[in-house]
């Protein structure tokens, strides 16, 4: 067996425990919590290795702070897990229950997954988050993190089995490829025989590898291609700061802006408030040609993938469109099926816009980046389902859980 292969067997030995543990699984994330505090300093100190191994290897500014630990930010982390711990627990949860004409009386309930793999990107939070999260559902996860934080990950989760250990479940509830090779990538998303599910949360290229290679069935996540749309009724005023803190107050975020689109009759006076609010982070703006002639050789032109590109920066595409239709037919073709926004005071523009957009967030005169579980009191999640099967939207608990029916009879034969 191939070191994955192990890796595998054993966790999904532990899932057969993870299944009836209960209790004991807050007893384990209460633990992970307290060790994440207490081993800070080793957190951090691997953290620095990880950083500066980033600078060398030149990732933007963006890309070190999403890699950045620091003592506030495990702290948030192990908060993270405590509200996990805090959550109801989604197992065994009755979905619907009825009794037949024959007298079978069936139950539908949530039950784990049993084993889950995660591939992720340069968030080493992700570590703790994402194995709090398969605990709790009561399913074991084998973590695949990239190179830049991989001294950050091994820290983590070395401290988190030691925890699961402590109360007495299997360390293998939680594990970590420690190999960042293309190759280990590659065998964990075929690796059928032990893994029930899949789940890719990164960018667009790792989210794309992972829907062409893997034998196991896959959850996408994350690629945000997030839009605001500024209708001919807007308040300018809230538009531009609503469009402020959806691309600058973290644009290396799946649910930050990439692109603004403007109805024509109210460009004119809304893209110099807008950029005016930009400028503020000094944010680029790649513009089409009736942009430019508004706000000037300050924009660079845009090109077509400029609208389709994810920037996870301080860039922003920006179009103006002839109409509500204009602004859908732009998203049916661009969008990425994350979030999206319309800045309105017209009830039917609304109305056509929540109708007629299809992905999983769609916003009235609010800012995209309140897709998260968190802030939509569903507690921590484990990313954004861009898709339609089985989960849409952010993956809290219940969205990682599967179902069985229970049948009770006292007989009854067909």
């Amino acid at each position: 067996m191939t070191q994955l292969e192990i890796m595998g067997a054993n966790a999904k030995k532990a899932a057969r425990v993870l299944m009836n543990a209960g209790a004991k699984k807050d007893e384990a994330l209460k633990a992970i919590a307290k060790a994440l505090r207490e081993n800070s300093q080793a957190i951090i100190a691997a953290n620095d290795i990880d950083i500066e191994n980033g600078k060398k290897a030149g990732l933007t500014a963006s890309l070190l702070d999403r890699l950045k630990l620091d003592e506030g930010r495990i702290s948030g982390m192990a908060d993270g897990v405590e509200q996990v711990a805090a959550q109801p627990d989604p197992i065994g949860r009755v979905i619907e229950g009825r009794t037949l004409k024959n007298g079978l009386q069936i139950e539908k309930i949530t039950v784990p997954m049993g084993v889950i793999g995660i591939i992720y990107e340069a968030r080493p939070n992700v570590t703790s988050d994402a194995a709090a999260l398969c605990l709790k559902a009561g399913s074991a996860v084998i973590l695949r993190g990239g190179k830049e934080a991989i001294n950050s990950n091994k820290a983590v989760m070395s401290v988190m089995r030691d925890a699961v250990e402590s109360v007495g479940l299997p360390r293998d509830c939680v594990a970590l490829v420690e190999d960042t090779s293309r190759q280990s990538a590659t065998e964990l998303m075929q690796l059928s025989d032990y893994l029930d599910v899949l789940i890719p949360r990164g960018g667009a290229g790792l989210i794309k590898s992972v829907v062409e290679n893997a034998k196991v069935p896959v959850i996408e996540t994350g690629v945000g291609n997030c839009h605001v749309y500024v209708d001919a009724s807007a308040d300018i005023d809230m538009a531009a700061k609503i469009i402020f803190n959806a691309k600058t107050q973290r644009p290396s975020v799946c649910n930050a802006i990439e692109t603004v689109l403007v109805h024509k009759d109210i460009a004119e006076k809304a893209l110099p408030a807008i950029k005016a609010e930009l400028d503020k982070k000094n944010v680029e703006l790649r513009g089409c040609e009736r942009t430019r002639g508004i706000l000037g050789d300050c924009v660079v032109p845009a090109t077509e993938n400029d609208y389709a590109v994810e920037f996870l920066d301080y860039i922003l595409a920006v179009k103006v469109v002839d109409s509500i239709d204009d602004a859908l037919d732009h998203l049916a073709k661009y969008s990425t099926g994350h979030s999206e926004s319309i800045i309105t005071s017209d009830y039917a523009a609304a109305n056509k816009f929540t109708s007629g957009v299809d992905s999983a967030a769609v916003y009235v005169n609010a800012s995209t980046r309140f897709t998260d579980g968190g802030e939509f009191g569903l507690g921590a999640e484990i990313g954004i389902s861009t898709q339609k099967l089985h989960a849409r939207g952010p993956m809290g608990l219940n969205e990682l859980t599967s179902m069985k029916f229970i049948i009770r009879g006292n007989g009854q034969v067909r």
